[in-house]
Protein backbone atom coordinates (compact mmCIF):
# COMPACT_ATOMS: atom_id res chain seq x y z
CA UNK A 1 0.00 0.00 0.00
CA UNK A 2 1.23 3.46 -0.88
CA UNK A 3 1.53 6.46 1.41
CA UNK A 4 1.25 9.84 0.83
CA UNK A 5 1.64 12.34 3.40
CA UNK A 6 -1.08 14.64 3.85
CA UNK A 7 1.14 18.04 2.18
CA UNK A 8 2.14 15.21 -0.93
CA UNK A 9 -1.49 13.85 -1.04
CA UNK A 10 -2.57 18.25 -1.49
CA UNK A 11 0.19 18.81 -3.65
CA UNK A 12 0.33 15.93 -5.65
CA UNK A 13 -3.36 15.49 -5.84
CA UNK A 14 -3.27 14.08 -9.42
CA UNK A 15 -0.38 11.70 -8.70
CA UNK A 16 -2.46 10.76 -5.37
CA UNK A 17 -5.77 9.91 -6.97
CA UNK A 18 -4.10 8.11 -9.70
CA UNK A 19 -2.45 5.75 -7.32
CA UNK A 20 -6.16 5.37 -5.40
CA UNK A 21 -7.19 4.25 -8.62
CA UNK A 22 -4.61 0.79 -8.32
CA UNK A 23 -4.57 0.38 -4.84
CA UNK A 24 -5.80 2.25 -1.80
CA UNK A 25 -3.48 5.15 -0.28
CA UNK A 26 -2.90 5.87 3.41
CA UNK A 27 -2.70 9.29 4.16
CA UNK A 28 -0.03 9.91 6.82
CA UNK A 29 -0.36 13.38 9.50
CA UNK A 30 2.60 13.69 11.32
CA UNK A 31 3.35 10.21 11.22
CA UNK A 32 -0.40 9.05 12.06
CA UNK A 33 -2.68 7.67 9.81
CA UNK A 34 -5.34 9.76 9.18
CA UNK A 35 -7.08 8.23 6.63
CA UNK A 36 -6.85 6.13 2.95
CA UNK A 37 -7.90 7.32 -0.21
CA UNK A 38 -9.62 4.06 -1.87
CA UNK A 39 -11.23 3.83 -5.70
CA UNK A 40 -15.08 4.19 -6.13
CA UNK A 41 -14.95 0.80 -7.31
CA UNK A 42 -13.88 -0.65 -4.06
CA UNK A 43 -15.78 1.90 -2.03
CA UNK A 44 -18.85 0.51 -3.61
CA UNK A 45 -17.59 -3.17 -2.84
CA UNK A 46 -16.82 -2.56 0.72
CA UNK A 47 -19.96 -0.72 1.42
CA UNK A 48 -21.80 -3.94 -0.54
CA UNK A 49 -19.51 -6.15 1.72
CA UNK A 50 -20.33 -4.78 5.18
CA UNK A 51 -24.20 -4.32 4.03
CA UNK A 52 -24.41 -7.90 3.16
CA UNK A 53 -23.19 -9.10 6.54
CA UNK A 54 -25.14 -6.65 8.35
CA UNK A 55 -28.11 -8.19 6.69
CA UNK A 56 -26.93 -11.80 7.60
CA UNK A 57 -26.38 -10.51 11.39
CA UNK A 58 -29.86 -9.24 11.37
CA UNK A 59 -31.30 -12.55 9.83
CA UNK A 60 -29.28 -14.87 12.19
CA UNK A 61 -30.38 -12.77 15.04
CA UNK A 62 -33.56 -13.09 13.66
CA UNK A 63 -33.97 -16.75 14.09
CA UNK A 64 -32.11 -17.16 17.38
CA UNK A 65 -34.61 -15.51 18.63
CA UNK A 66 -37.43 -16.95 17.23
CA UNK A 67 -36.37 -20.12 18.02
CA UNK A 68 -35.70 -18.87 21.40
CA UNK A 69 -39.77 -18.32 21.55
CA UNK A 70 -39.21 -14.18 21.23
CA UNK A 71 -42.55 -13.38 19.31
CA UNK A 72 -43.54 -9.76 18.11
CA UNK A 73 -46.03 -9.90 20.67
CA UNK A 74 -43.48 -10.38 23.69
CA UNK A 75 -40.71 -8.32 22.38
CA UNK A 76 -43.65 -5.11 22.78
CA UNK A 77 -44.59 -6.63 25.83
CA UNK A 78 -40.45 -6.59 26.98
CA UNK A 79 -40.46 -3.15 25.53
CA UNK A 80 -43.13 -1.69 27.44
CA UNK A 81 -41.55 -3.24 30.76
CA UNK A 82 -39.15 -1.40 30.05
CA UNK A 83 -40.51 2.61 29.96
Amino acid sequence: MQTFTANQAKTQFGQFIDAAQREPVRVLKHDRVVGVMVSAQDYEAMRAFYADRLQHRISQSAALAQAAGLTPEKLQELLRAAD
